[in-house]
């Protein structure tokens, strides 16, 4: 049993949590995941570790009501209990010094690039942030991203904070500047991710982005986070999850991520009426 010892809403159907998981947080580096198991009868499925503190054995994750298990977790509050956790999952991220680096979060996506930031700056890069999301009270995490980055771009699909429009106007915006990109790495949904990869595989710039396609097990063994990269099916869960951009099929990813939604909104819906 995994207490919860802290519990933070972000922003509108986005909670932080603090959770008492020792051995992961010794563990845990950036770019890991983690499986959470809520209770018994009840899925698994995967969250990215945004922090750690190792010395508390404490690890931070953020999750963002999606689905039924997503929102079974946000019922819980601080003093509960989380059946099972098992992790650190997945490879950790590649850090280096790459030199003028961008990090782009789309959405929820944010949560997982600010631990990777945060290691890329310890190694000397200067990293150039862009965060986006539908509207203003969606983005969080800016003054975190602040500290690390020496600049951060704001965009909103409404335009009610920062540049109005997506995280590719400010991408297409540094990339005419003519200053020497090293790097990008972008997560967050699938359909900007894939515009990032095609903007900048024009600009032959190197681009990575995590991926987290549907999950169960994360080992491999169950297939369900089958990707194809390069041409070969990969697993998210053991061969990433991160990945060459340029290399990734983004429309059969689209397609895989798109299966269950109508079936994810019903299992929601008759959990917060109580029904399941």
């Amino acid at each position: 049993m995994y207490k919860i010892v802290k519990k933070e809403n972000l922003a509108p159907d986005i909670e932080k949590f603090l959770i008492d998981a020792p051995l992961i947080a010794r563990a845990a580096q950036p770019g890991q995941f983690v499986i959470l198991h809520l209770f018994e009868g009840g899925e698994r499925f995967p969250l990215t570790i945004v922090s750690t503190v190792p010395e508390e054995g404490l690890i931070e994750i953020i999750s963002q009501r999606v689905g039924k298990s997503t929102e079974a977790l946000a019922v819980l509050k601080a003093g509960d209990f989380i059946r099972d956790i098992a992790g650190p999952l997945g490879n950790p991220s590649e850090i280096k010094k790459y030199g003028r680096v961008v990090v782009i979060g789309g959405g929820v996506g944010i949560a997982p690039l600010l631990p990777i930031s945060r290691a890329w700056k310890k190694t000397g890069n200067e990293i150039t942030a862009i965060l986006g999301a539908r509207s203003r009270n969606l983005l969080f995490f800016v003054e975190e991203f602040k500290k690390i980055a020496q600049i951060v771009y704001l965009t909103t699909d409404d335009g009610s904070l920062g540049k109005k429009g997506f995280v590719t106007d400010v991408l297409k915006t540094l990339i005419a500047e003519k200053k020497k990109i090293h790097k990008v790495m972008a997560i967050g949904p699938v359909v900007m991710m894939k515009a990032v990869s095609e903007l900048t595989r024009k600009n032959n710039i190197s681009t990575t982005v995590s991926l987290n396609p549907i999950m169960i097990d994360g080992t491999g063994m169950c297939g369900g986070c089958r990707c194809l990269v390069k041409g070969e099916s990969k697993f998210a869960c053991i061969h990433g999850p991160e990945f060459d951009a340029h290399q990734v099929d983004f429309n059969l990813l689209i397609r895989r991520q798109n299966m269950f939604l109508e079936e994810e909104k019903i299992a929601r819906e008759r959990f917060k009426e109580g029904r399941g």
